[in-house]
């Protein structure tokens, strides 16, 4: 009990947030077949996924403290440890974000969050200049691009780390609605697209946050969310209002990233020799800002 007879709420909330550290760990450990770190696949595996032991001795933790850390029990974690562990699952951007905040510590500023591209992805982007180019997650997460990209619609080197959402930005910044030509039907085809990659994503916190935060910031989203659409036509050319440059007219090609697929890069090449011209003309005569890009 606190003072004057209120009940002290803060310890049911740290074993609320240790419950869904264990379960969230779980989840990701269940998903990583021995293969995918190279080991042997072994027989006769009770569970999906990798053991206990193999995910402490891949991290270079103990057992013990890992089992209890799965398990929901009061321990310390440092930030060196959970980035260790969060390697070894093979978390992304989001997901390592998430571990760090259920664990109740600041996450390192660290190099690693790119773990999941490879170190040259970034050179494979710029190569493709002046043709906007961007990597993105299954979750729409924009984990890195070019300057082209960067300055098709806004700055994105401006927009903080946490909102490069590419469904956040389509529904919530102003200069996404301005500056997409057909906004509506592009906004179906988003929606439609998040609702089919949600199917195999129904438990996971990750995928719920993004959708009741849309709902919340955006009657637009909210509207076709409900809808239950899982398909809608693709957008065969796409056609940008460019602030700098006027009406830029678009082939989106996509591939999928990596042997598990986990990341899509979009390339946007010209559909008119006009356009062609027109994406020189943003590289060069875009604000000369060194680019930053959104890591994993």
């Amino acid at each position: 009990m606190g003072h004057h007879g209120q009940v002290d709420t803060s310890n049911d909330s740290s074993k609320t947030r240790r419950h869904e550290l264990a379960t969230f760990l779980r989840s990701r450990r269940e998903r990583i077949t021995p293969e995918d770190v190279g080991l042997p696949p072994g027989s006769r595996r009770r569970t999906p996924g990798l053991r206990r032991e193999e995910v402490a001795q891949l991290a270079g933790v103990g057992v013990t403290w890992y089992t209890w850390l799965e398990q929901g029990r009061d321990i310390n974690a440092s930030a060196q440890v959970l980035e260790a562990v969060a390697r070894t699952l093979r978390m992304d951007h989001q997901e390592r974000q998430h571990l760090f905040r259920l664990a109740g510590i600041a996450p390192l500023a660290a190099d690693s969050e790119c773990a999941m591209l490879p170190g040259h992805m970034q050179d494979v982007l710029d190569q493709l200049s002046p043709f906007p180019a961007l990597v993105s997650s299954p979750r729409f997460d924009l984990l890195a691009y070019n300057r082209a990209y960067n300055y098709l619609v806004d700055d994105v080197d401006r927009i903080p780390a946490e909102e490069r959402n590419l469904i956040w930005l389509f529904f919530t910044h102003p200069a996404w609605q301005r500056v997409c030509d057909g906004w509506d039907a592009a906004g179906n085809h988003l929606v439609a697209q998040l609702r089919s990659g949600m199917a195999t994503h129904l438990d996971d916190p990750l995928w719920t946050e993004l959708v009741d935060r849309l709902l919340a910031a955006s009657p637009e989203f909210a509207q076709r969310w409900e809808r239950h659409d899982v398909t809608a036509g693709a957008i065969p050319v796409k056609r940008f209002r460019n602030p700098l440059v006027g009406e830029l007219q678009l082939n989106a090609t996509k591939l999928w990233l990596g042997r598990a697929g986990v990341a899509q890069l979009t390339t946007y090449s010209p559909a008119s020799a006009e356009t062609r011209l027109r994406l020189e003309r943003l590289v060069e005569q875009a604000p000369a800002a060194a680019l930053a890009t959104a890591s994993i």
